[in-house]
């Protein structure tokens, strides 16, 4: 079975993208858009203090009226954070995805931020997994 640790481990590049506090939502927005990821992790200094998504700026941001130039991050973020430890399994991710309506997942271990987990990560470490099973269990059948 896959743990965190070792998806984080198997990642190309487990570069954490963050803004601070003082960042505003464009500001953010920008390098979203630069990254092609859809969600940054808000730190002060090396603490976790939330997470800003597509859907906060959406929902917080946009329906709000707020302007993505004058508007701290702060205001629209997300500051109650689910994360998860680098022992847990993939298991207990897609559990917290699916139960908590969330998409991306902070790994943070003793304090500090390891890496950030996206529901795709997840999703195709179990294809992976899933595949690897089969495979052996056909090579397993065949005698090869």
């Amino acid at each position: 079975m896959i743990s965190v640790k070792n998806l984080l481990e198997g990642k190309p590049l487990n570069v954490i993208w963050s803004v601070t506090p003082k960042h505003m939502v464009i500001d953010a927005l920008d390098l979203m858009a630069q990254k092609n990821i859809g969600a940054l992790v808000v730190m002060d200094g090396e603490k976790l203090i939330g997470i800003f998504s597509e859907r906060d700026y959406a929902r917080k941001g946009i329906l709000q009226g707020r302007k993505a130039k004058s508007t701290p991050v702060t205001e629209v973020m997300t500051p109650n954070v689910f994360t998860v430890s680098s022992e847990k399994s993939l298991q207990d991710c897609m559990k917290l995805f699916s139960e908590k309506r969330i998409r991306h997942l902070p790994v943070v271990d003793d304090g500090k931020v390891a890496g950030v987990l996206s529901i795709g990560d997840i999703v195709n470490a179990i294809i992976r997994e899933q595949s690897n099973h089969i495979q052996f269990l056909e090579q397993y059948i065949t005698g090869y």
